[in-house]
């Protein structure tokens, strides 16, 4: 019987939650839209005192990429699902 009065109390409070930042809403799905156009990464080489020469690298790829999503509608999907809303701008893309 507890869970069931909880539930009512848990929808009620997800009512108060403040609107999400529209601009930090269009960098985070813009990131996201960026990731879909291709791999992204890294490589670093150096050398130090302590260890002498390194190397290290990155690489990453999107679920968007790997089934070919089109990284403009990822930005506009991303938005209108977190804001409720279309895109404030369009997304800054490579």
């Amino acid at each position: 019987m507890r869970i069931a009065l909880a539930i009512p109390f848990l929808s009620l409070a997800a009512c108060d939650l403040p609107p999400p930042d529209p601009e930090r809403v269009a960098q985070q799905c813009e990131e996201r839209a960026q990731a879909a156009q291709g791999p992204t990464g890294g490589v670093t080489i150096g050398v130090n005192s302590r260890t002498g020469g390194f190397l290290d690298g990155e690489i990453g790829v999107s679920s968007d990429f790997l089934r070919g999503a089109d990284p403009l509608a990822v930005y506009q999907s991303c938005v209108l699902r977190q804001t409720g809303q279309p895109p404030i701008r369009p997304p800054a893309l490579r």
